[in-house]
């Protein structure tokens, strides 16, 4: 074995390939082919913008309610990368990844993987020994060239298309729409779990011969008194749903998306409403509007784009503040700055800037200058960093006020390792 730890294996996977993302499936393709591994069971491959894990989370807790065996493989983590890896519910330990990692070193041969293929082959290729019921796959970037998009899909998700990877997925809905797409498959249901989707990716799915299954068309859903119904292109239906544990009305969208694939699956793994009442009770996902407990009240949110950040937005609204209002945001340099803090500017009192922890965090001078230019009289602080701005923040803060801390996954994993106010 070439490393003995979990942290050795993915520091050297991040210098092994010239380039952090590389999307093409020869490489990674061949290496799963060259490991001789196959899944053999139902697979539902995620995509999309805005929503991807929510949907992963609803879809492994309904089939575990239900008694069947899931793996899922989710991305990009928290605080551990084996949260990434999830096997009936329990993330894979340190040594059965680096066990993959290194059956994946001597199969790669000379094929220069990147760290997220490392990953996804890593992931593959413990589900397959796991002899799972059901398979979720969670795209990282794309669809079309992702790493998970090597494995046929029986039912393929996207959930949201939105303006986001931008310099990778192109400049336009349009086109972003053309690589979400390209997780769809031929003769197997495509569920579009947003109904105001563009239409290129109805348009596609019906080119690449998939069953396109969309929400406000072929898929419904519609509350009633203190529950909803879903309902489904074949008058199935699935009524007396408890609200979706995960906050938001779009959070309706992303389980009706969950409950679309349960259904195009169940006479192959059936699914009783009282599994599906349970799961859609029992989701938690952290990072996803988490609010701590104590005053005053802090808020954990990995929203990073505009679309992101008005989904935030309505639901800070409706969860109310009496208080002060802190936003404290640190974003990647190729997120629109000023197109988020614009979508919270009703709710946000005053705004406290870092750099995002990691090497594509963009510069504080650069975010204030992009709200600044979105919101012309905001008030600005700049910190050097998360936890001085926390430390700086926490002395000053009334029992009534309330922050929220948003922008990426390594400012939310920032804000639970800091002893001030977590962890979860």
């Amino acid at each position: 074995m070439r490393f003995n730890t979990l942290n050795d294996w993915l520091a050297w996977q991040e210098t092994l390939h010239p380039s952090r993302i590389d999307l093409r499936l020869e490489r990674v393709g061949a290496v799963w082919d060259a490991l001789g591994l196959g899944l053999g069971c139902p697979v539902i491959t995620v995509g999309g913008t805005n929503g991807k894990g929510s949907v992963v989370a609803y879809l492994d807790e309904i089939y575990r309610a239900a008694g069947y065996r899931c793996c899922a493989y989710t991305s990009p983590h928290l605080l551990r990368y084996n949260e990434r890896i999830r096997i009936d519910g329990a993330e894979a330990d340190d040594a059965a990844i680096c066990a993959a990692f290194a059956r994946i070193d001597a199969a790669r041969g000379d094929a220069q993987l990147t760290y997220f293929e490392f990953g996804t082959l890593a992931a593959l290729l413990l589900f397959a020994e796991a002899a799972p019921d059901v398979v979720l796959l969670e795209v990282g970037l794309g669809g079309r060239l992702d790493a998970v998009n090597i494995i046929d899909a029986d039912v393929s998700i996207v959930t949201t298309i939105g303006r986001d990877h931008m310099a990778w997925l192109g400049d336009t809905p349009e086109q972003i729409a053309f690589e979400k797409a390209g997780i769809f498959r031929a003769g197997r249901p495509a569920i579009i779990g947003q109904a105001d989707a563009p239409l290129l990716l109805r348009e596609r799915a019906l080119e690449l011969g998939a069953v396109p299954m969309q929400q406000g068309r072929e898929l419904h859903w519609r509350l009633a008194t203190g529950q909803w119904q879903w309902q489904g292109p074949d008058g199935a239906v699935r009524d007396a749903l408890p609200a979706p544990a995960l906050r938001g009305r779009f959070q309706y969208d992303n389980a009706a998306a969950a409950i679309g694939a349960v259904q195009c699956l169940n006479a192959r793994l059936p699914v009783s409403n009282a599994a599906l009442r349970q799961g859609l009770h029992r989701v938690r996902l952290p990072g996803r509007f988490t609010v701590l407990p104590g005053r005053p009240r802090w808020i954990l949110d990995v929203a990073h784009n505009a679309d992101g950040a008005r989904a935030l937005a309505g639901n800070l609204a409706a969860l109310g503040a009496a208080g002060a209002r802190h936003a404290l945001v640190g974003i990647s340099t190729d997120k629109e700055a000023g197109a988020i803090a614009s979508a919270l500017a009703d709710w946000v009192d005053e705004w406290h800037l870092v750099a995002a922890p990691g090497d594509r965090g963009m510069p504080v001078d650069m975010l204030a200058g992009a709200i600044a230019g979105a919101l012309p009289g905001a008030r600005m602080q700049c910190h050097a960093d998360i936890d001085a701005a926390i430390g700086a923040l926490a002395g000053t803060l009334s029992e009534d006020a309330c922050v929220l801390v948003l922008g990426s996954f390594t400012m939310v994993e920032a804000a639970l390792r800091n002893p001030r106010i977590g962890p979860v």
